[in-house]
C-alpha cells in the first residue's frame, strides 16, 4: 500500500543549503508561507556544510567595484555573465550582515579586526568561518520563523498545469515503503545544487543534476555544461575531504588554508593559474604524472594528487538554468533558480575568486525567494488535475513495478567509467566525445527506461541515475558543439580561444525530437577589446596554442606566431 500526503504553501523550495534557507528566509519575510525540501538533510547535505570561505564586497572597506568586475571577466575569459557577477558583489554585504547577527564567526586578525584574504589574481577579498557554521545559523533561522522543513524527501518531478508550475511530487525516504509527498504551491525555488556523478571527492555525492532535470523537462533553458570543474583529489584516500581542516586552515584565529606546491613526476613545482584550472590534467597528458602536493611547503605529509575531485560537475556558478531576469526566473511561469541549480556564470569559464560561490548563493537565494514570493502573491492557487499527478506518479513508480531489468548501481558505474577517464570530460577531442556520446545514447534509450528498484532507496537512485545521464549528455553535447578552448573547457583539437564565433553563452532546451542547443551571444560591452594582441587579451597559455594558430593565420582574430609556446603558465 502507498501511502500519499498533501503539502500546501504559496512558495516550495527544493534543496536546504545555503542557497535554499536564504531563498526560504526571503520568501517568508516577505509573507509568503514557505516548504522546504531536502533528500538529505537540511543543511548538511550538499556542498554547504564544508563552505568555509566567503567573499565579501563593501565599499566603505576600500572595495573598488570596477576593478573587482575587471578581475573576474578578465579570468574568467570574458564569459561571465557581470550583470549576475555585480549583483551578488552589491548585495553580498547586506547578506554578510544578516549573518554576523545571527551568529556566525567570521576569522578574525590577531588585533581582533576582520580577517579578509587577498585574491591570488586581483583585488578581490575573502572571509573564512568554520565549516557548518553558516548552514547550521541559516536552518536555526528559518526553525525560528516556523518554516515547514522536509528532512529526506526527494522531488521527482514539478507538476504543472497549463505551463505554469503548481507544486513537485516526491516521496520520503525515511522507510523502505513508499511514502509519496505533493506539494502544492503557487512558485517553486530551485536550490537543489549542481550536478555531479557521485564523484570520490569534494561532496558532491547527492548532487546527481535532479533541478537540472526538472527544469528541462519543464521547458526552461540549462547552461554551462561544457566549462568542467577541475577539482583534485587525494589518490590514496579519496574520501579525506577536510585535509585543510588537519593543516589547521579553517580555524577562527588562522590566516585561511595553506597552499603548498605540486610537483611532477619530474621534480618541476607546476605553476598553478591561482584559480580551479586543468592544470593537473595537462601535466598529466604531457605525460608527467604522477603528481604530489604538498598542504604547506615544510610539510612531510605529501598527497598523491589526481584530478576528477567532483566528477561531472561544472566549474562553480556555471551550469545550471539560464534566468531571465536578474532574480532567477526561469522562463517557466511559477519557477525560479537560484545558488548552484542557476547558470549565473557569475565567475565565467574559471573560478575566478574563492568565496565567490558561497556569497553568489547566498545573494541568488535571497533574490529568488523574494520574487517568488511576489509571484505567489499576485497569482491564485490553482490545484492540480488528478491526470496530470497519476501521469507523474506513474513514471516515478515505474521502476519499482520492475521485477528485472538493471540496477541503478550499475548503470551509475557505467557512466562514471565513461567520463572519467581524464581525457573524457577534461582533455577533450571531437572523436572522443562522439564515442562517448554514442555510448552514452544507448544508455539512455535501451538502459534507463529498464531500470527496477526493489526499495525506497534503489527507486531513488533509479531517478537520480537517470538525471545523471540527462547531465552527462547536456556534457558531451556541450562539449562538442564549443569548438574553441576556453577557461576549464578545453578542446585538444581546438586549442585556442575563438572570439569571433565563441563569445556566447550555449543554452540547452527540450526539443520535439531531442535536446537542442542555441547560442545567448554575450554583450558587447562585457566583451575584451579586440584590437588588443590575443596574449594581452588572454594571459594564459594552454598546450598546443602556438602549433594551431601558427597552422591557422587569422583564427579567432589572431596573428600567426604571436602565442608563446605550450604549457599552463604565464
Amino acid at each position: 500500500m502507498i501511502d500519499r500526503r498533501v503539502i500546501e504553501s504559496d512558495v516550495l523550495v527544493i534543496g536546504g543549503g545555503i542557497t535554499g534557507s536564504f531563498a526560504a528566509i526571503k520568501a517568508h519575510d516577505s509573507g509568503a508561507t514557505v516548504a522546504v525540501a531536502d533528500k538529505g538533510t537540511i543543511g548538511r547535505s550538499g556542498q554547504s556544510p564544508y563552505v568555509d570561505s566567503h567573499l565579501v564586497f563593501n565599499p566603505e572597506w576600500g572595495d573598488d567595484l570596477k576593478a573587482w568586475l575587471d578581475t573576474i571577466s578578465r579570468v574568467g575569459e570574458y564569459v561571465a555573465h557581470l550583470g549576475w557577477t555585480e549583483v551578488g558583489f552589491m548585495e553580498s554585504h547586506d547578506r554578510y550582515k544578516e549573518m554576523v547577527e545571527w551568529g556566525v564567526e567570521f576569522a578574525k586578525n590577531p588585533d581582533g579586526s576582520l580577517y579578509r584574504r587577498p585574491g591570488l589574481l586581483g583585488p578581490t577579498k575573502t572571509l573564512f568561518m568554520p565549516p557548518m557554521a553558516i548552514p547550521d545559523t541559516l536552518r536555526e533561522q528559518m526553525r525560528l520563523r516556523q518554516v515547514r522543513l522536509f528532512n529526506r524527501t526527494m522531488i521527482f518531478d514539478l507538476i504543472r498545469q497549463n505551463g505554469q508550475v503548481v507544486g513537485a511530487l516526491g516521496a520520503s525516504t525515511w522507510k523502505d515503503e513508499i511514502s509519496l509527498v505533493e506539494f502544492r504551491c503557487k512558485a517553486v525555488v530551485l536550490a537543489c545544487g549542481a550536478s555531479g556523478l557521485k564523484g570520490p571527492q569534494w561532496p558532491i555525492h547527492m548532487l546527481t543534476g535532479d533541478g537540472d532535470a526538472m527544469a528541462y523537462r519543464a521547458g526552461a533553458a540549462i547552461t554551462g555544461k561544457e566549462f568542467i570543474d577541475p577539482h583534485p583529489v587525494n589518490a590514496l584516500r579519496p574520501a579525506e575531504f577536510n585535509w585543510n581542516i588537519k593543516f589547521g586552515g579553517t580555524k577562527l584565529e588562522d590566516l585561511g588554508p595553506p597552499h603548498g606546491p605540486i610537483i611532477n613526476a619530474l621534480g618541476q613545482e607546476i605553476r598553478q593559474r591561482g584559480t580551479l584550472y586543468p592544470d593537473l590534467e595537462f601535466e598529466a597528458h604531457a605525460g608527467n604524472a604522477p603528481l604530489t602536493f604538498f598542504p604547506t611547503r615544510d610539510s612531510l605529509d605529501t598527497m598523491p594528487w589526481v584530478g576528477g575531485g567532483a566528477l561531472g560537475m561544472s566549474i562553480h556558478k556555471a551550469e545550471g538554468v539560464w534566468a531571465k531576469d536578474l532574480h532567477g526566473w526561469s522562463g517557466v511561469p511559477g519557477l525560479w533558480a537560484a545558488g548552484d541549480a542557476l547558470g549565473s556564470m557569475a565567475s565565467g569559464a574559471t573560478y575566478a575568486a574563492m568565496g565567490l560561490s558561497s556569497a553568489n548563493c547566498a545573494v541568488t537565494g535571497a533574490r529568488a525567494g523574494v520574487a517568488a514570493a511576489a509571484y505567489a502573491r499576485s497569482t491564485a492557487s490553482a490545484t492540480p488535475e488528478s491526470g496530470v499527478v497519476a501521469e507523474i506518479e506513474s513514471r516515478l513508480l515505474a521502476p519499482s513495478a520492475r521485477y528485472g531489468g538493471y540496477t541503478p548501481h550499475w548503470l551509475i558505474s557505467l557512466l562514471q567509467n565513461l567520463v572519467s577517464p581524464y581525457y573524457m570530460l577534461h582533455i577533450k577531442r571531437g572523436d572522443r566525445l562522439a564515442a562517448a556520446l554514442t555510448m552514452l545514447e544507448f544508455q539512455r534509450d535501451h538502459i534507463v527506461p529498464k531500470l527496477y528498484a526493489r526499495n525506497m532507496h534503489e527507486l531513488r537512485l533509479a531517478h537520480e541515475a537517470a538525471n545523471m545521464v540527462l547531465n552527462v549528455e547536456m556534457r558531451l553535447r556541450a562539449s562538442m558543439a564549443r569548438t574553441e578552448s576556453r577557461g576549464c573547457h578545453y578542446r585538444e583539437d581546438f586549442p585556442f580561444r575563438d572570439d569571433e564565433n565563441w563569445l556566447c553563452w550555449l543554452l540547452i532546451r527540450q526539443g520535439e525530437k531531442g535536446m537542442t542547443l542555441e547560442r545567448e551571444p554575450v554583450p558587447q560591452a562585457w566583451r575584451p577589446d579586440q584590437a588588443l594582441p590575443y596574449e594581452q587579451r588572454y594571459e594564459w597559455r594552454i598546450p598546443g596554442e602556438e602549433a594551431h594558430l601558427a597552422g591557422n593565420a587569422g583564427a579567432g582574430g589572431v596573428k600567426a606566431g604571436t602565442v608563446a609556446s605550450g604549457g599552463n603558465a604565464p
